[in-house]
């Protein structure tokens, strides 16, 4: 099954390190973040699952709940929990899919057989309230990914969804967004944007707006 922009996330049962998980009963009404890992006890999965640890605060700010995957058992799991929180100084807060019958790799085309067959990709999976997925992305497992990134492309989605604005290139929450090209009537203009914009070309108008709490 092919998984697009818009697709609603494949829900499934699997085990955890916090117990079986049915995803989209787990997921509520809450934004998901799915990411997967290669293997456990590894050097680069280890670093990313601290990463993601330290912007649980920020994450749950945005109504964003964090799971990862990997396709070992749920024991191995528990073991490398212990050395991720030993070596990036954080207590795992959120659950580790334990892939080990690879059903959920599956699901989400995690397994790229050209690259490697027995492993997962680096794959992240950003998946709204509604469990439509809004956006993903795939690194190989060599490289390790910018949760930094992960967090303005999530402000993003959520400015986005409540104005008739997109973001422009290297934007960041405060900086000034781009009104909407179809958006043409000047009264409609007004009443959405107060505030005023500034017009450098008739299609790119700029303005700032803040994402709503």
């Amino acid at each position: 099954m092919s998984l697009h922009l818009g697709s609603i996330a494949p829900d499934f049962t699997q085990d955890s390190t916090h117990g079986p998980i049915r995803f989209h009963e787990w997921a509520g009404k809450s934004w998901v973040v799915l990411f997967s890992h290669p293997a456990d006890f590894t050097p680069v999965c280890t670093t990313e699952l601290g990463a993601v640890q330290r912007l649980v605060p920020e994450l749950q700010k945005r109504n964003v709940k964090p799971i990862a995957l990997s396709v070992d058992p749920v024991d191995s799991h528990h073991e490398w929990v212990k050395d991720i929180e030993e070596t990036q100084d954080v207590k795992l807060s959120y659950p580790i899919l334990a892939d080990a019958d690879f059903a959920v790799s599956k699901l989400y085309d995690l397994v790229h057989p050209e690259l490697d067959a027995k492993i997962t990709v680096r794959s992240v999976f950003v998946i709204d309230a509604n469990k439509k997925i809004r956006a993903t992305f795939t690194y190989p497992p060599s490289a390790g990914r910018n949760f930094d990134e992960l967090l303005r492309l999530i402000d993003s989605l959520q400015l986005t969804d409540f104005q008739s604005v997109a973001t422009p290139a290297n934007w960041k929450e405060g900086d000034e967004v781009v009104i909407v090209p179809s958006l043409k009537d000047p009264e409609i203009l007004k009443q959405k944007f107060p505030q005023g914009w500034r017009e450098v070309k008739p299609y790119l108008r700029l303005t700032k707006v803040s994402r709503p709490s």
